[in-house]
């Protein structure tokens, strides 16, 4: 019986404030979807992080003879045959390192011609312009400042990049960004629980005849605040169901199906439905709680039962 009267009265309570709820529903569903997108977006990063740190070179360009008159770690002239077996040798003696490719002016303007074969500079390039190049693989892709500390200013080497420093640059912007989508999660969270207190309070007012019977009557105060507690929850849970249909329909639209990214960008590693799926009942869990903790708490304030 007393279960009943509770469920009636949540009935009752959503009908009654059905724009603040609406409001209360939409908010929770936004802020909750746009915690579920942030969390998505950390495993996307680390994911990309592990997939592309793990392919990444660092490469020792060796100087040739157009490097020799224009450019001043050059001055001691092109490298030579020596050189470059020396610098091969003490490669090949580092513990940091896991493999190296050599590539010649050959093979550096074959790949050129390859990538950038419709540029007005390709046509003018020759064989002989191009830089020899060293692609070393690292155990550990954190190590490349030993590598850097070891072969920059050596005589024959032109420079040593780092690939994973173009990586750093993007990941950081990744990271930019899923820090405001945070931001914007923050914010619509404080809007919900506002919501959810101001509803709840003008839903309690509006039933403070029936209260106040229940009150005179003996009834526990939990027994009174149930209803209130019951219908922040049940508004909140609806927006919860809402976010996550917000997750589960991006996932399969925009990455697996219709806009189809994972096709489309395969240069990508995009999580999969397993990241998805773990994140729903975080959602749905916190989508109930928050609710019916702000609705309780208001409520001790407010009906001091």
């Amino acid at each position: 019986m007393r279960a009943q009267f509770v469920l009636s009265e949540i009935g009752v309570g959503l009908r009654r404030n059905l724009t603040m709820t609406f409001a209360v529903i939409v908010s929770v569903g936004l802020s909750l979807a746009l915690f579920g997108g942030s969390l998505l977006m950390s495993d996307q990063v680390n994911q990309m992080k592990g997939y592309w740190y793990d392919k990444v070179n660092v490469s020792i360009f060796l100087c040739n003879k157009s490097d020799a008159e224009s450019d001043p770690n050059c001055a001691k002239g092109a490298v030579t045959t020596e050189q470059k077996d020396q610098i091969k040798a003490d490669l090949d003696k580092m513990n940091v390192v896991d493999t190296v490719l050599y590539e010649s002016q050959d093979q550096a303007y074959k790949h050129y011609k390859e990538q950038f074969g419709d540029s007005p500079l390709a046509s003018s390039l020759t064989p002989d312009q191009m830089q020899e190049s060293y692609r070393i693989k690292l155990k550990d892709p954190e190590k490349y400042q030993v590598i850097a500390s070891a072969f920059n200013g050596r005589a024959g080497v032109q420079s040593v990049q780092d690939q994973k420093g173009i990586l750093d640059n993007l990941f950081t912007l990744l990271g930019y960004l899923n820090w405001a989508a945070r931001g914007v999660m923050f914010v619509m969270l404080i809007v919900a629980l506002l919501l959810i207190v101001n509803t709840v309070r003008v839903s309690a007012f509006s039933r403070r005849r029936e209260t106040g019977i229940m009150r005179l009557v003996g009834a526990s105060g939990f027994y009174i605040q149930a209803p209130f507690i019951m219908e922040a929850a049940v508004a909140g849970l609806i927006g919860g169901t809402i976010a996550c249909s917000f997750l589960v329909l991006g996932q399969y639209f925009v990455i697996d199906n219709g806009v189809a990214l994972s096709e489309k960008l395969q240069l990508i590693n995009f999580v999969g439905w397993d990241a998805v799926l773990t994140k729903l009942p975080l959602i749905l869990a916190a989508s109930f709680l928050m609710p019916a903790l702000a609705a309780f708490f208001a409520l001790r304030k407010y009906l001091k039962v």
